[in-house]
This record gives structure tokens, sequence and C-alpha cells, in this order.
């Protein structure tokens, strides 16, 4: 069985929809400070489509028990497009994932629906260090499939910002073992503003680690590897160049391969 529901601060339930497979919702109201969205699932550690908001469309996330998404408001909104979470009429959805998608070669550290703390749906970036607290510069944003880098600040030019701190590092968690063999990283590219990174280095958690090169570039950066099994990818040691600009950041991680259950 699946459920969501969507609750306010005084733990009322607003509004709610169930089914075996699939469940669509419509929630037509405006979203109140405090409120958040409840996905109960009667299974754990499974595979499934989920959708927070139509404006972000949905991710094939790996979910390990319920999951608590809190409707984002202030400060915290402008990470999002204007149009998430706007308004008096709401799409939600989620379904169980097929086979053939589970299997699929894909993006596995694509998520929309990511956010701060214990979130119990995967994939799930987090930070040793996130720009000033702002949510225009958590991990978060390295996984939102957003890649315009050529500015920074609200969206859609959110990103990862280190805070200037040499030790920097940012983990993405697949809550379950995947085998991957590349890795693409956007890396902001406000020039002159931005700084970029000269070398990189990722220690997975099989404790193998691999340092990459980069160019000065808004394009993409492919890394290919021999595949490994490996639940999580830490990026660190990040060594930036030695340009005036303190402020090197991350627009996007994307880490392909396929679920290895």
């Amino acid at each position: 069985m699946l459920s969501l529901k969507v609750i306010n601060k005084q733990d009322q339930t607003k509004c709610v929809a169930s089914g075996e497979e699939e469940v669509i919702m419509v929630y037509a109201s405006e979203y109140q400070e405090g409120d958040r969205i409840c996905l109960e699932t009667g299974e754990k550690n499974i595979h499934l489509w989920l959708q927070v908001d139509d404006a972000l469309g949905a991710s094939l996330v790996y979910v390990t028990d319920n999951v608590s998404f809190y409707i984002p408001f202030g400060e915290k909104k402008v990470s999002y497009s204007p149009k998430a979470f706007w308004g008096g009429r709401h799409y939600l959805s989620v379904r169980r994932a097929r086979e053939d998608e589970i299997r699929a070669y894909r993006n596995l550290a694509l998520n929309v629906c990511d956010q701060h703390g214990e979130t119990n749906c995967y994939p799930h970036a987090h930070a040793n260090v996130e720009t000033r607290g702002e949510s225009v510069f958590a991990a978060r944003n390295a996984i939102d499939g957003v890649l315009a880098n050529l500015a920074h600040g609200e969206w859609p030019y959110e990103s990862w910002g280190i805070n200037r701190q040499d030790d920097a590092q940012m983990t993405v968690e697949f809550g379950r073992e995947v085998l991957i063999d590349k890795i693409v990283l956007y890396t902001r590219a406000d020039f002159p503003h931005d700084n970029w990174w000269k070398q990189v280095r990722f220690v997975f958690s099989d404790e193998s680690s691999m340092t990459c090169d980069l160019k000065k570039s808004q394009k993409p950066h492919v890394i290919t590897m021999e595949p490994r099994r490996v639940t999580s990818v830490t990026l660190c040691d990040l060594i930036k160049s030695e340009e005036e600009s303190p402020f090197p950041a991350l627009t996007q991680m994307e880490v392909y391969g396929y679920d290895a259950e």
C-alpha cells in the first residue's frame, strides 16, 4: 500500500490519497508554512517514482521507510523554480517502478526530492559545509538535475557552495549497493566571479579512491572508470586554480551505472 498525505504543522491531515501500485493526488489549496508531504509505504526498501510537485517532475528514488518532504518557504524557496509549490492546485504522484526501469543504465545520483537531514529517500546529498547555510548553496542542489552553471544565486543557478573551505567535501549516498562506471561534474562557470578546481578526488564506499584533473570550462567534465560496486561517493580534496577568485562551486554531479541488486 502507498499513501500520499499533506499534513500541517499541527499534525492534521489536510489531504490523503492511497493505492496499491500507484497514487495520484490533487491538493486543491495553497500550502501554509509548516506543511509537509508525507509518503507512507507498506513495504520498505523499494524503488518508486516520486513527484512532490509538478514543476519539479518525478525522480526514480529508493525509499527505505516513510518519507516527509517539508514545503519550502522564504529563503528555502529560492533554490526551487518559482512555479514549484505555488498556487492553489498541486499534482502529486507516486508509483512502484517497473523492473526494466530499475535495471536501466541511468544517472543514479538524480533526486529532485532530496532535502536536508535524514530523508529515507535516496539518492541523498550532504556536505560538511554549505556557504552561509543558504539554500542556494546546499548540497541537494548538486543532484537536482538543473544544469545552468553560468551564474550563481537563485534558481536556476543554485549550486553547492563551499564557503572558501579547503577541506570541503560532499557525499552522495545511494541507500543500497549500485554498480557505477562514470561520473559527470558540471562545475560552476560564472567567470570571473568564480574560480575552478584543477584537481578533485573521489572516495568510494569500497575504500577505493580516484584523483582527477579538471580544466576551466562551462562544459561537463566526464570521468570514466572501471565498474565498481558502491553505496556512496564522496567528492573531496578540491584544489582550486591559481586565479584570484576564492569562489569555486559545483552545479551538478551525475553518477552513472546500474542498480546492483
